[in-house]
């Protein structure tokens, strides 16, 4: 059996956020393998923990990877302020093919685009893959479950930091499925009485007033932080009083576009002229869909750009839904050359902080060595991009640990879900509810 069809049968996504199916990049062809260990998210430490724990699984995944795909070159992009991680990656590289790459501490250093060039040299051309100029992405801990996936050891367990407004600040391991709130008070508890959940970071996360989410293969951790944080407000508001405030403030400063990641490599985002787009109705929505269409959401042009704490990120993540729902692809140029400026640019982690208004809650977040148990988990049966587990279990059912509780569709793109723990299915709908037995 091949790796991918091991890593498709044990359930592998991408654990960096993204979710993609991992055994479809095993798949293809490249002749370099990056392992991104960037971790540019403010107060998360999720990476680093597997690199400094996990470092002979992560290299072993990288060579699995690169003798599946055909690479010759093996990197490992990690910033170099991790000691602990890039001590732990350095020794276990030792006598293998694959090397480190010390990145500076800046955002977004995680970007596939700026990984990929920072590591190669080579520009992802507008609307490409990092498959395009042979190179396959993969986060750190991705690769450590393609190791286990070899092993065939499917995806039941993720790790996490749990940050912000906590008592103990922790990277654990826990049950996919188990809720953040679990997780939470069983290292400690809340630090505030109105928590609210930014999934995934301050950054890039996705903001939940839902205490109960359940942990899934894609997070990364969560910053708690109290509900009168002004990152909170900001990111509460309706996209209606968003776009009316962008409506009626903007001023064309350009700030947004001249600090955005993507435009200083080159490539044709320009969140200031999608503002533009909302003194308008119907006329020249397309045309400025346009500037948004290669926007990465990284979500500095709002939360770091904008003099006047408008929405630039959230107009561009509204005129791309737009476009994907009108069936409108970039049609703009294919020449990308860096901007002279682009170094001198990048925005560090500490100064990002101090504008985030995070600096109390920057704080050691260590691996608690055992992981987290937990007596219920919530499993949805959509953790990736592709298409939803069609279930194999109905309620009242009996399954045994790394038992599948899904299938994907045939022929579409997917990621099996499998039981952390043997028990019995209390229910299924959009995920199956599972409790320890």
């Amino acid at each position: 059996m091949s790796l991918a069809e091991k890593v498709r049968q044990a359930g592998v996504v991408g654990a960096g956020g993204g979710g993609f199916p991992t055994h479809v990049k095993l798949a293809a062809q490249a002749d370099t393998v990056i392992a991104n260990g960037a971790e540019c998210e403010p107060l998360l430490h999720k990476d680093a923990a597997v690199m400094e724990h996990h470092a002979k699984e992560l290299i072993r995944g990288m060579e699995l990877a690169m003798e599946a795909v055909g690479a010759k070159d093996g990197v490992i992009g990690v910033k170099a302020k991790k000691k602990g991680a890039v001590a732990a990656v350095q020794a276990a590289c030792e006598g293998s093919r694959v090397r480190v790459q010390l990145l500076g501490d800046y955002y977004p250093a995680g970007d596939e685009y700026d990984l990929v060039y920072t590591v190669t040299g080579r520009l992802i051309p507008p609307a490409g893959i990092p498959l395009n100029v042979g190179v396959v992405v993969c986060n750190v801990e991705t690769l450590a479950n393609v190791a286990a996936a070899q092993d065939g050891r499917p995806v039941t367990h993720k790790t996490i930091t749990l940050a912000g407004a906590v008592n103990t600040p922790s990277t654990v391991t826990v049950p996919v499925g188990m809720s953040f709130r679990e997780a939470i008070e069983a290292t400690g508890g809340f630090a505030t009485p109105d928590p609210v959940y930014m999934i995934g970071g301050l950054m890039m996360g996705q903001v939940s007033e839902d205490l109960d989410a359940p942990v899934t293969k894609t997070a990364t951790g969560v910053v708690v932080l109290p509900r009168s944080h002004r990152i909170i407000e900001r990111r509460l508001k309706p996209a209606t009083v968003q776009n009316a405030i962008g409506k009626s403030a903007c001023d064309q400063c350009r700030y947004c576009t001249e600090y955005c990641p993507r435009f200083l490599l080159g490539y044709q985002v320009e969140p200031h002229q999608v503002m533009r787009s909302l003194a308008f109705t119907e006329t020249g929505k397309d045309f400025w869909n346009q500037w948004a269409a290669l926007c990465c959401s990284c979500g500095l042009c709002t939360l770091y750009g904008c003099p006047e704490e408008l929405y630039p990120k959230e107009a561009c993540d509204q005129a791309k839904a737009e476009m994907r729902e009108a069936g409108q692809k970039w049609t703009g140029p294919q020449e990308v050359k860096p901007h002279p400026m682009r170094d001198g640019r990048r925005v560090p982690i500490k100064t990002l902080a101090r504008r985030l208004h995070v600096e109390d809650y920057e704080a050691p977040a260590p691996l608690r060595p055992e992981p987290l148990q937990a007596g219920r988990v919530t499993l949805p049966l959509k953790q990736h991009a592709g298409a939803p587990n069609e279930p194999l279990v109905k309620a009242g059912d009996r399954v045994e640990a790394g038992q599948p509780l899904g299938r994907v569709p045939e022929k579409a793109l997917g990621a099996v879900v499998h039981a952390p723990f043997a028990g019995r299915v209390l229910g299924v709908n959009h995920s199956v509810i599972l409790e320890r037995i």
